[in-house]
């Protein structure tokens, strides 16, 4: 089983892809902590944390598609070897401010703001750029394998961070984040490019500007019933139903009554799910099917209707795993059909049009659900975006059948 589950870590390109990443990701994870902990110690205002969070959000959905384009255009290699770089050195930058007391809020607009601009090119890239690493066999243990980490470090993360700022202080969160990319670096360095799966761009058309490009992308994902199956109904079921986070401190302390300890432990169980999640889809390492994605949204309407009802502490806690262990099923399940399917030439301009849908879906949700939640309180607003979810299901269903033939033919040449 352990043999299956890290198959595609016998890649010699991707092992050292994933190691570094490992380390990188932690470090990414207890910078945002140490970030926010800077803005309160600073503002003592929420309202300037929801600006920087903003800020370092706003570019990533109004450029990952042009990243998208860049990432089809350049070696993806080079621009990640890029984009890592520029993070570490946002965090170098402000790690120099903190240790001479010189920061300032308009400071840290600035690097949220610079951290998303590198985002917006780094995610498209990185995502496009895993199939390279292990090719079409090993990839749905691959993308399971990276959202482990990821998963990983949004446990882990947070406890580490404030480990850390309780005994050395916040100044060694930025410095830690910093180094953290050396091995990043250092991997993509080491990387064979003669061992790269779909070098080749012979559909490239280099003459084409970066709007023609994206017309391009576009015109691919509005033809393509698979690719428009996904980013739509997958999209639209993040915009409802993935937003519980909203509304999980509300359930802990006005209907299961159990406080921020009891928050907290809902809080970690819904991210062990999503650790056992990326586990389980990395040991499957099956072929994704549309059948298997809508499913898995399927079941996660269900536990979050039944969520919704229960007013038991303890399965309370076992359902909200659960909720995070389908979610991360199906949003895994979404990246990897897309990569299998779009053509090696677009798969960067496809994925950024699914990191803008999946990512641009959630803070309408949680505005959504926030007015919900406020009219009709947390558990009936929880209610309606399942039932919601599950209307959106069922219309995938019934429009699975020519995407599934078009999946079919896209993944057999």
């Amino acid at each position: 089983m352990q043999v299956r589950t890290f198959s595609s870590l016998r890649q010699h390109n991707f092992r050292l892809f994933w190691s570094g990443q490992l380390l990188s990701l932690m470090g990414s994870s207890i910078q945002s902590i140490g970030q926010i902990w800077l803005v309160l110690n600073l503002t003592h205002s929420g309202w300037q944390l929801g600006v920087v969070g903003a800020l370092q959000a706003l570019p990533v959905l109004l450029f990952t598609l042009f990243g998208g384009v860049f990432a089809d255009r350049w070696s993806k290699r080079r621009i990640l070897l890029l984009t890592q770089s520029a993070a570490m050195v946002q965090a170098f930058l402000f790690w120099l401010l903190l240790i001479t007391s010189s920061v300032q809020l308009w400071h840290i607009y600035v690097l949220a703001l610079l951290l998303g601009f590198t985002n917006s090119l780094d995610r498209p890239t990185r995502q496009a750029f895993v199939v390279e690493l292990v090719g079409r066999t090993d990839l749905t243990n691959a993308i399971g394998l990276n959202s482990s980490i990821a998963n990983l470090a949004r446990i882990m993360g947070p406890a580490l961070g404030g480990l850390i700022i309780a005994v050395t202080g916040i100044t060694t969160l930025f410095l830690l984040n910093a180094l953290s990319f050396l091995p990043v670096l250092v991997s993509l360095a080491l990387i064979r490019r003669h061992e790269l799966h779909a070098q080749t761009f012979q559909h490239l058309n280099i003459r084409q500007n970066a709007w023609q490009s994206l017309r391009e992308g576009m015109a691919y994902v509005w033809n393509t019933p698979a690719v428009m199956l996904v980013i739509v109904v997958v999209g639209l079921g993040l915009l409802f139903g993935s937003n519980f986070g909203v509304v999980l401190p509300l359930f802990a302390t006005d209907l299961l009554h159990v406080g921020s300890a009891g928050f907290g432990l809902l809080s970690a169980a819904l991210g062990i799910g999503s650790l056992l999640s990326a586990f389980w889809l990395a040991w499957g390492n099956q072929q994704p099917t549309m059948r298997r994605l809508l499913m898995s949204m399927l079941l996660f309407c269900v536990l979050e209707v039944i969520f919704a009802a229960t007013r038991i502490y303890l399965l309370s806690f076992v359902l909200i795993a659960g909720v995070g262990f389908t979610e991360t099923a199906f949003a895994e399940l979404a990246f990897t059909v897309l990569q299998m399917v779009a053509p090696d030439h677009l798969r960067g301009r496809v994925i950024s049009v699914c990191i803008v849908s999946f990512d641009g879906s959630l803070p309408l949700g949680y505005l959504l659900l926030g007015w919900l939640s406020e009219h009709y309180g947390p558990s009936l607003a929880l209610f309606i975006g399942a039932l919601l979810t599950l209307l959106i299901v069922g219309i995938g269903w019934i429009w699975r059948i020519s995407a599934e033939k078009n999946m079919v033919d896209s993944t057999h040449f």
